[in-house]
């Protein structure tokens, strides 16, 4: 939670923190790549009172943890994300409303953050934030050639890795074509083993 007593309510005012929190649970895209729960999170953040509210702009830091799409090697990514966001005091609400009409009130009311007793929670809008500055598909390096899909192996490893390429409407001819290549031998081998017994004679 911040606090914005300091600033009191007196528009231009502003206030510059710096602070490392503990990563919440759940702060990335889920199975792919994200800041681990605990993990430090480094927020520079400034706010600065308006007449509405405080206004919230920051950047925060963190080490992301995740695997390479391609090849599904661990990897780590350190990532920025800025934020900004307008928590609104309470009695800002019911000052729009003279103004403003119902069905556009309870619209804007859905997005809106407010201060509480001063005090607001940056959770929501940080995981928004650090959701977007992530890769949706995160790689070890931009040209990482990935695994065989043949075998499994990685080809960063082995760039001369290969498989001799078969024809698969080939295959069964290539079989049939072993079997008569078995069976002439063994017609050969029974040819010569009769020469030897009419030499031996």
């Amino acid at each position: 939670m911040f606090d914005t007593h300091e600033l009191g309510r007196r528009p231009g005012a502003q206030q510059r923190l710096t602070r490392t929190v503990d990563a919440p649970k759940d702060f990335g895209i889920d199975g792919v790549i994200g800041v681990p729960e605990g993990a430090p999170l480094e927020l520079e953040v400034r706010l600065e009172s308006v007449m509405e509210g405080v206004l919230v702009t920051g950047t925060a830091r963190a080490s992301a943890k995740g695997e390479c799409v391609r090849c599904l090697e661990p990897l780590d990514l350190e990532v920025d994300a800025d934020f900004q966001e307008m928590f609104s005091y309470p009695d800002a609400d019911d000052r729009s409303r003279v103004t403003a009409e119902p069905a556009d009130d309870a619209e804007e009311d859905e997005d809106r953050l407010f201060l509480e007793d001063g005090l607001f929670d940056l959770e929501s809008v940080l995981r928004d934030a650090v959701v977007l500055a992530l890769p949706m598909q995160p790689v070890c390096q931009d040209d990482c050639p990935g695994l065989c899909s043949q075998c499994g192996a990685r080809l960063a490893d082995d760039p001369d890795h290969h498989h001799d390429a078969v024809d698969i409407r080939w295959a069964a001819l290539q079989g049939l074509a072993g079997t008569i290549q078995d069976g002439e031998k063994d017609e050969m081998s029974g040819a010569e083993a009769g020469v030897d017994e009419k030499q031996e004679k």
